[in-house]
């Protein structure tokens, strides 16, 4: 069993689905990775909150979630800054009362909230990331027809 604590070791994506032992984990990636054409990267982190390996997705740059793995489940932190924030609170009342709840309770600070999000089951709040994912890559597809004058 691998330590996500040990930073001289770095895992493989494999290796973390294994160390999760759900199915839900490896289905969230691959939803990730094909739905919104975003590139995983094992990543480590030496925050105190989540210390050790996660997994990055980003889509030209663009930070969509970090997933930080547990035994059994994982938890997805999705950033809602000042460019989605309207988006998502026109959204709230058709989400799940999990993440309604995360998304009030989780503090505001420089216009951005990092929601921390559990995941254990494929159910309503796994759709919900992934809406929440959906217009975090929207922003972003903006920025980037925007730069290069695409409508």
């Amino acid at each position: 069993m691998i330590d996500l604590q040990d930073p001289g070791y770095c895992p493989t994506l494999e290796e973390i689905g294994e160390y999760v032992r759900n199915g839900v984990f490896e289905r969230f990636c691959a939803a990730v990775k094909g739905r919104f054409q975003a590139e995983g990267r094992v990543d480590f982190s030496s925050c105190s909150l989540e210390r050790g390996w996660n997994v990055k997705f980003k889509k030209s740059g663009r930070a969509l979630c970090t997933i930080y793995p547990k035994e059994s489940c994982f938890t997805v932190m999705v950033v809602v800054g000042k460019k989605e924030k309207e988006a998502v609170e026109a959204m709230l009342a058709r989400l799940s009362p999990q993440v309604r709840e995360i998304y009030e309770q989780t503090r505001e600070g420089n216009g951005q909230r990092w929601m921390m999000i559990p995941i254990e089951d494929q159910d309503s709040v796994y759709e919900d990331v992934i809406q929440l994912i959906e217009i975090r890559r929207g922003v972003g597809r903006r920025r980037e027809e925007q730069k290069t004058g695409i409508d």
